[in-house]
């Protein structure tokens, strides 16, 4: 039978990609934990690592076992919450969002529903897109609320709804008398980015890749309140996503354009979850109010 301490130091070392650094989080020996997982190895019957130079990482057989063990603590936990009398509306939501969806639309969200559930406490870290989805994937994080361009394993998507780049102006820029543009005609104006490797960035940058020209951006940064800032003080141009600034546009004197670049139009927002994990009561409230205000935004 799959025991819980073999698995707690089998999940460590998935975490950490080494025994010994297992062995210095869970201030177990490191013969302790190599002796657990040959065990789980051999009742198993197939080898659930792959020893690298760089370190361990899980075989097919052990991408599976640790997706189980994941799912299997992740339930060990809410029963025994509902047992002491915590499942219900009134726990704490833990949600990753890349930092779009965390700049107005999450923070905006979560003070609504504790109005309706006041007992509800949340978490919120912010980081990349691809870092929002492995922390469902290793159930550090009962939600993901994060921009995405491919699909990703071991994941259930609750909700995806395209959210395309616009270009962002101020309400007196040359520009801000027209609804729709391509990316080229930016080219006259001072433009501000968000940093590479985010999926505003990757698909900016395909586009211009695709249409052969190039910007020289007077500002690069990730924080969208910055750009935003920046095009409202230099009469810029940024590229944002609606649900990043639907806020700074009602009330900021700041319009979004529509980019006709198709490239423009190839992400989501998805709120996402670990597959096959039976979320609590309260984490599932939490995705239907995140639904639902969602489909109050116009893209």
């Amino acid at each position: 039978m799959l025991n819980s301490p073999a698995l707690e130091y089998f999940l460590e070392v998935v975490r950490t990609g080494s025994v010994n650094e297992a062995s210095r989080r869970l201030l177990v020996a490191g013969s302790a934990i190599s002796r657990q997982i040959g065990k789980l190895e051999q009742e198993i019957g197939v080898p659930l690592f792959e020893r690298r130079p760089r370190g361990m990482v899980p075989s097919e057989a052990g991408a599976l076992l640790a997706a189980y063990a994941r799912r299997a603590a992740l339930e060990t936990d809410q029963v025994l919450a509902e047992i002491r009398g915590r499942g219900r509306l009134g726990a704490t939501v833990r949600v990753a969002s890349s930092q779009g969806a965390a700049q107005e639309f999450l923070p905006h969200a979560m003070a609504a529903f504790r109005k309706e559930n006041p007992g509800t406490t949340f978490q919120l870290p912010v980081v990349s897109p691809s870092s929002a989805t492995q922390l469902v994937q290793d159930g550090s994080v009962d939600l993901a609320v994060t921009f995405s361009l491919a699909p990703a394993p071991d994941v259930r998507v609750i909700h995806a709804q395209r959210a395309p780049i616009q270009a962002m102006v101020r309400s007196d820029h040359p520009l801000a008398q027209r609804d729709e543009i391509h990316l080229h005609e930016l080219l006259p104006y001072p433009v501000a980015l968000t940093e590479e490797g985010t999926t505003n960035r990757r698909l900016f940058d395909l586009c211009c890749s695709t249409e052969g020209i190039s910007f020289e951006p007077l500002l690069v940064s990730s924080s969208s309140s910055a750009l935003a800032n920046f095009v409202k003080e230099a009469n810029a141009v940024s590229l944002i996503g609606h649900i990043t600034v639907h806020e700074r546009l009602r009330n900021e004197g700041l319009k979004a354009l529509t980019l006709l670049n198709p490239e423009m139009h190839l992400r989501t927002i998805q709120i996402q979850a670990m597959a096959g994990r039976q979320l609590p009561a309260v984490v599932d409230a939490f995705a239907d109010h995140l639904i639902h205000r969602l489909s109050e935004i116009e893209v």
